[in-house]
């Protein structure tokens, strides 16, 4: 029968299947009659199998608006200020509408009740016990302030799930091209994808498309002659090889995808032959699974290939229930099909030409696709899993003192009934080093589309652990050789002082007042980094004072929803975004902030912003706690519990790392570009839960720093030694854009080496040593800036400068030290979320004066 299995916990260990006896005969199932089928001459065949796919070498920059990153080219001159902005506030009930009344005259000064020096994130943290690092921010409703609105201009296609708040539907994840535009762009749930065929190939299939791409058949882009050893500017895996199809006879042009159950790790994807029609296949899409299923309901099975048929070999079952074929196609790559019937009867496919494989009428069961580069031994490990596939997975997680635990484990269905066969999952490189056990591991790899080879492992559930958490990580200057630095020497203090002087008096509301609420952002966080190294490590409290209550003016702009596109909460899609696009018709406004784009990008300089004001005076918190939990919980949402938003919309637990690309429809998926603002919100949010008494927020945050530095050092930032991408990329040194389907070495706002190179350093902060090591610095420096590399950094313009010399702190802080201590030292080489005063201390604290 089939059914579903509870939730699983631990490791299921790998055992070859128990002989099973057929009870209509004497022999073990796997040792009946091999029968072979070849594609019949008697039919019309096709003669072109299509083996290469198609490669997109352009950027799709939809909600990419290609300007470049700092609004101005220069800092503004200082400037005392004699107002600031702390409007009077008013909420009707029942009514979404914010009535402020803006002061007309200028204000007293606050006073703060400052934290002795050694209290709060730069005091040791005390040893606990293990934190859950999954409770919910908040589950009730948002601030007032935040009026709701249902209009969003991309709709729910095809998603079946009701629109309410009881069920959130993820924006960023995996997903996402099967409910927008087209439908018709592939998923990747690693190392597969699938593709909604929508009558396309040779086959003509209505299908679900399944395809893998091994190396060689990656397309490479021109090669970059100025850096050493020539790396290619980007590598493309092809799309649209549809290797195998599972589809139905009954499939045809009126056809309908459905999509239910969106969760983080999976979606269910249906498709039906009309939209009223009972019949379907569903495909528990999950990432890692080993097999790609189809639960028929009541269709007639058509397997198809637009690769080509090239011989089916039914062979014997691996227990009773689940009947075997082998195929092989005229590219010469092999596949194993399994299938289950329900009634358990044999269910007779049929080869009846090059492109399709043909089941019984009204047939109901699961059939399962899986690629076996293994030969024999392949065929073992699939044999032990076939007739159970995942459902759908849960995270849990917990740390204790600076170690982090957390376990991914999988719901799963099928043949569950008597023996229930462990599942088959395949692991990415940065799972691979995580584990406590090589229990469950076996030889067999597939390579993925960008993250090197995965790894088969056979059981229910995985434990992953980061022995390195940086607990001790605060505000402060830090390195994991050093950990957190606070002092200064008298005569660095003292050129910081003269600096952070002038730089604390510029016009906050200025630099901060925009229409984005990702240059706003940085220039709060720009404020709140002054005013922490002016009172933490220059020790000058009535001058930290001073820019406090201009950044608790400027701040409250946001907090009550006064910036030029205020905030609003999205009912159709369970988000806070911008008005940006719903006012000027731009889905590019703000970078696509209303489309769910780069969300824990824009969000994070709030949370920190948020964290340092809520750290020197923590009374203020007690008026904007709530706001700033909003960002968080629509970012980075870590319980079900809180039903306003959906878990975890940024940060993908199964890659490591986060997705910057929201609603819009993508050739190649899902992609990031600024890894390190990726740990900068995970370290935003962990500073943010430790000054409001959050562990379980701290807790995470630790836990996803660690979990980053690990896949980003996998992935996006490429030391010589790395293997997981491939060799004639990796010269590089980071990948620019990485997407699920390709990696191209450029930016979205332009191909100079410090735009691809730099946005993989802003903002500088303390978790930037954690996530870039020392070795990979040295190591891009030697190839890009050096003076006698091909870009020396000395030669660089713009703000871009300073984040090449700010990063250089990390391996050279003395070089960084002089450049920023130059007497002509130009404004125009700090971008707008960046200072002078910051850089300073950060050289100077490591050792650079």
């Amino acid at each position: 029968d089939l059914g579903v299995a509870a939730l699983p916990t631990g490791h299921a260990s790998f055992l070859p299947p128990t002989p099973t006896t057929n009870k209509t005969a004497s022999r073990p199932l796997w040792n009946v009659t091999v029968i072979t089928q070849y594609p019949p001459t008697t039919t019309v065949q096709n003669t072109v199998p299509e083996t290469k796919g198609t490669i997109k070498t352009t950027l799709e920059t939809e909600g990419r608006p290609s300007i470049q990153l700092f609004p101005t080219s220069f800092v503004p001159s200082p400037v005392l200020l004699t107002t600031e902005f702390s409007p009077n506030i008013s909420f009707t009930r029942n009514s979404s509408q914010v009535s402020v009344a803006l002061p007309t005259k200028a204000l007293n000064k606050t006073s703060v009740a400052w934290l002795p020096t050694g209290h709060g994130p730069e005091s040791n943290m005390k040893r606990r016990g293990a934190t859950d690092c999954f409770q919910p921010v908040a589950t009730g409703a948002l601030p007032q302030q935040i009026p709701s609105r249902g209009d969003h201009p991309v709709l729910r296609l095809g998603i079946t799930t009701k629109k309410s708040q009881n069920n959130p539907v993820s924006t960023n994840k995996f997903y996402a091209n099967l409910f927008l535009g087209t439908q018709g762009q592939g998923v990747w749930t690693h190392p597969y994808s699938v593709t909604w065929s929508k009558g396309g190939g040779n086959a003509g299939s209505w299908g679900m498309a399944v395809s893998h791409i091994d190396a060689n058949q990656r397309a490479d882009g021109p090669q970059n002659n100025v850096l050493p050893g020539a790396p290619i500017q980007y590598f493309i895996n092809p799309v649209g090889i549809q290797s195998i199809v599972l589809s139905a006879v009954e499939l045809g042009p009126s056809t309908v995808l459905t999509t239910d159950s969106l969760e983080a790790f999976s979606v269910n994807a249906n498709l039906l032959p009309q939209a009223s029609s009972s019949s379907s296949i569903k495909f528990p899409l999950v990432q890692g699974m080993a097999f790609v299923t189809g639960v028929y309901d009541n269709l007639m099975p058509a397997i198809q290939s637009s690769v080509f048929f090239r011989s089916v070999v039914q062979v014997g079952s691996p227990r009773a229930g689940v009947f075997k074929y082998r195929i092989t196609l005229e590219d010469n790559k092999n596949w194993l099909l399994y299938a289950t019937p329900t009634n358990g009867q044999d269910p007779r496919l049929q080869l009846v030409s090059n492109t399709q494989l043909q089941g019984l009428r009204s047939w109901s069961g699961t059939i399962q696709i899986s690629k076996n580069p293994a030969g024999s031994n392949g065929e073992s490990i699939y044999d032990a899993s076939a007739g159970v596939y995942p459902l759908t997975a849960a995270i849990t997680g917990s740390v204790s003192g600076n170690v982090g635990t957390y376990h991914i484990n999988w719901k799963k269905a099928g043949l569950i009934s008597d023996y229930a066969p462990p599942l088959l999952m395949y692991a990415l490189p940065h799972h691979v080093q995580s584990f406590t056990t090589q229990s469950g591991f076996t030889p067999m790899q597939l390579q993925t589309t960008t993250k090197g080879l995965a790894t088969a492992i056979v059981g229910d559930g995985w434990t992953l652990v980061e022995p390195n958490l940086p607990t001790d990580m605060g505000f402060a200057p830090w390195t994991p050789a050093l950990r957190s630095r606070t002092g200064l020497s008298s005569a660095a203090a003292q050129t910081i002082r003269q600096v952070a002087a002038s730089e604390i008096n510029q016009d906050y509301n200025a630099q901060t007042n925009l229409d984005s609420m990702y240059f706003s952002g940085k220039a709060l966080g720009k404020f709140a980094t002054i005013i922490y190294t002016t009172h933490d490590l220059l020790r000058e409290p009535d001058l930290a004072t001073q820019g406090l209550n201009e950044l608790k003016g400027a701040f409250a702009r946001f907090a009550t929803n006064q910036q030029i596109y205020p905030l609003v909460y999205d009912t159709v899609w369970n988000g806070v975004v911008s008005s940006g696009s719903y006012v000027t018709g731009d889905s590019g406004q703000d970078f696509g902030n209303t489309y769910y784009n780069d969300h824990h990008f824009h969000y994070g300089y709030f949370v920190y912003t948020a964290a340092v004001i809520a750290y020197l005076d923590p009374s203020w918190l007690s008026l904007n706690k709530d706001w700033v939990n909003a960002l968080v919980r629509d970012a980075s949402n870590p319980s079900r519990e809180d039903n306003m938003f959906p878990f975890s919309r940024m940060f993908d637990w199964y890659h490591g790392h986060s997705f910057a690309k929201g609603l819009f429809e993508s050739a190649d998926s899902k992609d990031e570009e600024s890894s390190s603002e990726d740990a900068f919100f995970a370290y935003a949010m962990k500073m943010w839960g430790q000054v409001i008494g959050d562990s379980s927020m701290e807790a995470r945050g630790n836990l996803m720093l660690s979990i980053l530095a690990r896949s980003l050092n996998n992935y996006f930032l490429l030391q010589s030694d790395n293997t997981n991408q491939p060799a004639n990329f990796i010269g590089n040194k980071v990948t620019g854009i990485l997407f699920e389907n390709k990696i191209d070495h450029t930016t979205y706002f332009g191909a100079n080496p410090e735009y691809i190179q730099g946005i993989h350093m802003l903002p500088l902060s303390a978790s930037t040593s954690l996530t870039r090591p020392s070795r990979f610095v040295a190591e891009e420096w030697s190839t890009y800036f050096n003076n006698s590399s091909p870009y020396p950094a000395s030669n660089i313009i713009g703000g871009w400068k300073g984040i090449l010399y700010g990063n250089l702190a990390c391996i050279d802080p003395r070089t960084s030290w002089n450049f920023f201590a130059q007497q002509n030292f130009d404004g125009s080489w700090l971008d707008g979320g960046a200072s002078r005063t910051w850089y300073l201390a950060f050289a100077a604290a490591l050792g650079g004066a």
